[in-house]
């Protein structure tokens, strides 16, 4: 998909946001959800969205919304290095298929990394750490991280 389009109600995204699938929280505030990705590529690989902005991209999203995902994934990276003490934490956001989205719900990833790992990030479906996680250790993850916030 190119950078222009008509917000899906049906993305992954605003699914968990609707309460039909499950996600693996691991912060939520008036304005954003943090949860863990089901395809980690890193041991604590989370994801932050906005619950009100309907943007595919940052390049569509409101200036505030921007600054609401922005500070959640500050705090959620605290956490994150807290309870897993990476090396380093990568943040990453994607805008458009070309550069490697594959969720038109806007999105920001934070990687924790450790001295010796691929500073890469390969899309769903392209590689990665390879196949879904399993839900329990999701879980026992998440309450790990959960501990610091």
């Amino acid at each position: 998909m190119s950078l222009d389009g008509i917000y899906d109600e049906g993305n992954v995204f605003a699914l968990i946001l609707q309460g039909k699938i499950p996600s693996t929280t691991l912060y939520e505030d008036a304005h954003t959800l943090s949860f863990l990705d089901i395809m980690p590529q890193t041991k604590g690989h989370a994801l932050v969205i906005s619950k009100w902005s309907k943007a595919r991209n940052l390049l569509e999203m409101e200036d505030d919304a921007i600054a609401q995902v922005m500070a959640s994934a500050k705090t959620v990276a605290t956490a994150i290095r807290q309870a897993l003490r990476p090396d380093g934490i990568q943040i990453a956001q994607f805008n458009g298929a070309p550069a490697g989205q594959t969720i038109f719900h806007m999105h920001v990833h934070i990687l924790p990394r450790w001295s010796g790992d691929p500073t890469g990030f390969m899309p769903h479906g392209q590689g990665g750490q390879g196949g879904q996680a399993d839900p329990a250790q999701l879980a026992a993850l998440a309450q790990e991280i959960r501990a610091y916030l």
